[in-house]
């Protein structure tokens, strides 16, 4: 489930909520108990499973060595 953040209009607090892309749960401000919050673009961070982008002989890790990412 991604995490959404809310900023509250009444105090401008800014609060994570873990939620469902399509909840309509009304949330409340933890600060100041605002109903009138705001949902907001926050930035975010991805991580692939591999545990570097090189291998052992320091070249690409990709197999064709075509990958416009190397």
């Amino acid at each position: 489930m991604p995490v959404f953040e809310y900023r509250c209009k009444d105090c401008g607090h800014i609060t994570e909520f873990l939620e469902k892309p399509d909840s309509k749960v009304q949330h409340v401000c933890e600060k100041c108990g605002g109903k009138r919050l705001e949902k907001i673009f926050s930035t975010f961070a991805a991580r692939s499973g591999g545990s570097g982008s090189s291998n052992s002989s320091g070249s690409s890790s990709c197999p064709t060595g075509t990958c416009p990412f190397s």
